[in-house]
C-alpha cells in the first residue's frame, strides 16, 4: 500500500504541487493525467524521493523519509523514458542492472545463477527472453522500452514508476508495453504509477486517475467517475469527450 498525505514539492523555493493526498492498495494502478506545467513530472520525482518535499509518502504505513535509498529502491522502481543510448550493453546485461541491490553493491562480482534466473524471468515476461543477446543500441523503441521495463522488474520493486512511457511509439509498441504493465501488475499484486497524455492509455490501464491542472486544481478518483464528469474539458479547455467520439467517426465513414 502506498499513501500520499499532504503532499507538496517543486523547485527554488516555488511548490509546483500541493497538498496531495491519495491512497492505493496493492495492486491498484495509478495514472496522472494533465496539461503541461501542472506538475505530474515533479509528483513522480517527489514519490520516489528524487526531490525534497513537504507531507508525507507511506509505503506500508513506513515514511519514505525515514528509509535509506536502498529500502527506497526496493520498493519503488522508476522506469527510464525512451532516450538516447550513450552505451551498448546487451539486453541481458542492461536488465542485470536493476538486480545491483542484490549483488552485495558489486558490480565486478559475478551474478549468481540466481540472478541470471531473475534476468531471465524478467526478460520473459516482457517477451523479449530471445533479444537477450542482442545489443540494445539494435533495438527499436518499441522493444527498448520493454528491455528498461524488464531492468524495472529486475528491482523486485511493489511499484513502478512511469513518466509517458508511451511517448515516441508506435501504436503497436504502445499496445504492448500497456499489456505487459497490466500483466505484472495482476500477477504480482503490485502497483504502476504513471504519466500518461493519452487518455486512452489511462483508461487502459488505471484504476484510479488523478487530474492536475495549472491552478493545482486535483481530483482524485475511479476513472468512470472522473471521464462522466466535465472536470476533464475544464482541464484541457475543450470537449474532450466530444473530440474522442468525432475521432471515432471518422473509423465508421
Amino acid at each position: 500500500m502506498i499513501e500520499l498525505k499532504n503532499l507538496s514539492a517543486g523547485y527554488n523555493g516555488v511548490d509546483i504541487i500541493r497538498n496531495v493526498s491519495l491512497k492505493l492498495d496493492a495492486g491498484d494502478n495509478l495514472c496522472i493525467l494533465g496539461v503541461n506545467g501542472s506538475g505530474k513530472t515533479t509528483l513522480l520525482k517527489a514519490i520516489a524521493g528524487i526531490i525534497p518535499s513537504q507531507g508525507d509518502v507511506l509505503i506500508d504505513g513506513k515514511s519514505i523519509k525515514a528509509m535509506k535509498r536502498q529500502e527506497i529502491a526496493n520498493e519503488i522502481a522508476v522506469m527510464s523514458q525512451l532516450s538516447n543510448i550513450y552505451f551498448s550493453y546487451t539486453v541481458f546485461e542492461t536488465v542485470l542492472l536493476g538486480r545491483y541491490l542484490y549483488m552485495k553493491n558489486n558490480f565486478l562480482k559475478e551474478p549468481s545463477e540466481k540472478d541470471k534466473a531473475y534476468v531471465r524471468k524478467c526478460l520473459e515476461t516482457v517477451g523479449m527472453l530471445d533479444k537477450q543477446d542482442k545489443q540494445i543500441d539494435t533495438l527499436s523503441g518499441g522493444q527498448l522500452q520493454r528491455v528498461f521495463l524488464a531492468r524495472a522488474l529486475a528491482q523486485e520493486p511493489n511499484i513502478i514508476l512511469l513518466d509517458e512511457p508511451t511517448n515516441h511509439l508506435d501504436l503497436k509498441s504502445q499496445r504492448e508495453l500497456i499489456y505487459y504493465l497490466k500483466r505484472w501488475s495482476k500477477d504480482y499484486n503490485h502497483s504502476v504509477i504513471g504519466v500518461f497524455h493519452d487518455i486512452n492509455h489511462a483508461l487502459e490501464l488505471a484504476d484510479y486517475l488523478l487530474v492536475l491542472a495549472k491552478d493545482n486544481v486535483m481530483v482524485f478518483g475511479k476513472p468512470e467517475e472522473i471521464i462522466n464528469s466535465k472536470l476533464l474539458d475544464e482541464v484541457y479547455e475543450m470537449d474532450v469527450a466530444g473530440y474522442m467520439i468525432d475521432c471515432l467517426k471518422k473509423w465508421e465513414r
